[in-house]
């Protein structure tokens, strides 16, 4: 069975993919900001996170060899040296206070102008950044009683009448 095996395929086969993963997670880290498409940015979400968490772990740690260690496991996914050194040296460190969620995917409006395929652009979340607030949301005022609600006489309401009434109007006007 292949339950909760679900793999972004884009298409292409699976060395095609990695290096394609690996190719956009490499700019992803020199650049902190991506155009892409949006099936690739949901791709390259996971792997992305992934090489920070090993990041992240390299910085934490006070062992040489550990840190060589995953050091070449991130080299190893991502294939270019200096996105990963970068990613190392400068930005785990912002990531150290926070627990997940390092790229955030904006879906852009306007699609793909050859085959019209949805954009977005993936980012490096500044580790500042707390996101969006949730507005919580107030109890509703109960409703007053209808007696209490000011009445209008008959007739001189402004709103029309039903059609029903006015049907009825014209029926007895005309006998």
């Amino acid at each position: 069975m292949r339950h909760r095996k679900h793999r972004y395929q884009l298409g292409v086969k699976k060395e095609h993919r990695k290096a394609l993963m690996a190719a956009l997670a490499g700019s992803l880290f020199l650049h902190n900001r991506i155009k892409t498409t949006l099936a690739k940015a949901k791709a390259l979400r996971p792997f992305a996170e992934k090489i920070i968490t090993l990041a992240k772990k390299a910085a934490q740690t006070d062992d040489k060899a550990k840190k060589l260690h995953y050091y070449r496991l991130a080299l190893a996914k991502v294939r270019m040296e200096e996105p990963v050194a970068v990613l190392f040296t400068k930005r785990a460190k912002e990531f150290l206070s926070r627990q997940g969620g390092y790229t955030r995917i904006y879906k852009l409006a306007i699609p793909r102008v050859g085959d019209a395929a949805p954009m977005a652009l993936i980012e490096l979340i500044a580790a500042d950044d707390e996101g969006y607030k949730k507005v919580s949301k107030k109890p509703k005022a109960k409703k007053a009683t209808p007696a209490a609600a000011p009445t209008e006489p008959a007739g001189t309401s402004a709103e029309p009448a039903p059609a029903s009434e006015t049907k009825t109007e014209e029926v007895s006007a005309s006998s």
